[in-house]
């Protein structure tokens, strides 16, 4: 059962999101053998200043 797990800045839309987990699903399936039903997609969305690159907000990054 492999488990991918995605961490993401929100602001994506549900269609972006859909592709993305298919896309995903898809490469974990052609590059491990494993079934699409049992691959697991997590997606953590968090918000901008929740998320920080060399001690600066992602929200006060330009």
């Amino acid at each position: 059962m492999p488990i991918v797990d995605i961490h993401l800045i929100a602001g994506r839309s549900q269609a972006q999101l859909k592709g993305l987990v298919e896309d995903v699903t898809a490469a974990v399936v052609k590059n491990t053998g494993a079934p699409a039903e049992h691959v697991h997609v997590i997606l953590s969305e968090m918000q901008k200043d929740r998320y920080s690159v060399g001690g600066v907000l992602s929200s006060d990054q330009k």
